[in-house]
């Protein structure tokens, strides 16, 4: 049964029409079943040196970022929508994210304490703890025992365990804070995932990071490795700043989150040998390893994810990198502290 359309040809009054596609400017073209003639309804004839584009807040897809003219659906997948321009001429290919299906990232879901109030120990000797995990890479049996040692202070492992853990929501707010001051936009941002283990069950953690500051943008940690992941990460950190290119590996699952939400170069290193690679990340999973040693696997989601994210915040705002002048990657992107701020109160005061 033939779809009923509510117009008439202009040239011969005849209501047996059918769709003909769009003109360059989105208009919905018709063309009669009897004399042929094609037309759209709604503006001057698109054969006509009349027609008049459809405008941009009236437009059903998204303009064209070359042209500017409207697009029609190409494709349509379940994370995301391939668009082409009407224009002939143009005939460029564009993709954009769906955004009811990406899923927060899990650095986004981060449970603890809000401050350091109700403590039976003093901030210092908190703080103390946490550099001694998150930089000196000491496990909590030896923290415990240097602090028995050096200041005759006994506290169990489990208890510097849990203030590794409850802390991470202040660190938090204080990073989301920060970050949007900070500069970012650099010509390559990295992305890579790695594999941590959760209760002996495999688990994968996406980073990406920017290639001038070595700053730490964002993870997310899922037992998944796939698009969607990356299309979690990428759409969480895509407001600090806009690079050039993306450089990850071959692995498929960067690629349309790449074109969709970045819209911009994307380089997949292929061997050592190539003029740009992805040392960058590289080097922080090498260092990142090395922390994840000392704690053997994780025994909850909600642990790791409150680790990971502390870990995070002591590589971009605490710990000085020889690599950036003993700077650290906050200080290089833009931002300023003193150092007793620093050293003293980690920037959580």
């Amino acid at each position: 049964m033939d779809k009923i359309i509510p117009h008439c040809c202009p040239r011969c009054n005849s209501h047996s029409l059918y769709k003909y596609g769009k003109d360059k400017f989105g208009n919905q073209k018709y063309q009669c079943r009897i004399c042929k003639h094609q037309f759209a309804p709604d503006f001057i004839s698109s054969g006509s040196k009349g027609a008049k584009p459809l405008p941009p807040e009236q437009r059903k897809y998204p303009s064209c970022p070359i042209c500017g003219k409207a697009a029609f659906l190409h494709h349509n997948f379940d994370d995301y929508s391939n668009y082409r321009c009407c224009d002939k001429k143009c005939n460029h290919s564009f993709f954009q994210a769906k955004p009811t299906v990406k899923i927060p990232p899990s650095m986004s879901n981060i449970f603890g304490k809000n401050d350091f109030k109700r403590m039976r120990h003093s901030i210092h000797l908190v703080i103390t703890a946490l550099v001694m995990f998150y930089i000196g890479g000491t496990s909590f049996r030896k923290i415990a025992l240097s602090l028995n040692l050096l200041y005759h202070i006994k506290i169990s492992h489990v208890t510097i365990s849990d203030w590794c853990k409850k802390f991470a929501p202040i660190f938090h707010t204080k990073m989301i804070t920060l970050m949007p001051a900070l500069d970012f936009n650099s010509d390559e941002w990295h992305a890579d995932e790695t594999v941590v283990k959760i209760k002996g069950v495999k688990h994968y953690i996406w980073f990406i990071i920017d290639s001038e500051t070595r700053f730490v943008l964002g993870f997310h940690l899922s037992p998944h490795r796939d698009s969607p992941q990356a299309f979690s990460l990428f759409d969480s950190v895509k407001d600090y700043g806009k690079p050039n290119s993306i450089v990850s590996d071959r692995y498929s699952a960067y690629k349309v989150p790449t074109k969709s939400i970045f819209g911009v170069r994307h380089i997949r290193v292929t061997s050592f040998k190539d003029d740009i690679s992805n040392n960058v990340i590289e080097a922080f999973n090498k260092q990142f390893k090395y922390w994840y040693k000392t704690r053997y696997g994780f025994h909850s989601f909600e642990s790791a994810n409150s680790m990971i994210m502390m870990f995070v915040f002591f590589y971009n705002f605490i710990r000085p990198h020889s690599s950036l002048s003993n700077l650290t990657p906050a200080e290089v992107a833009g931002f300023k502290c003193s150092e007793r701020q620093r050293n003293s109160l980690l920037l959580v005061s």
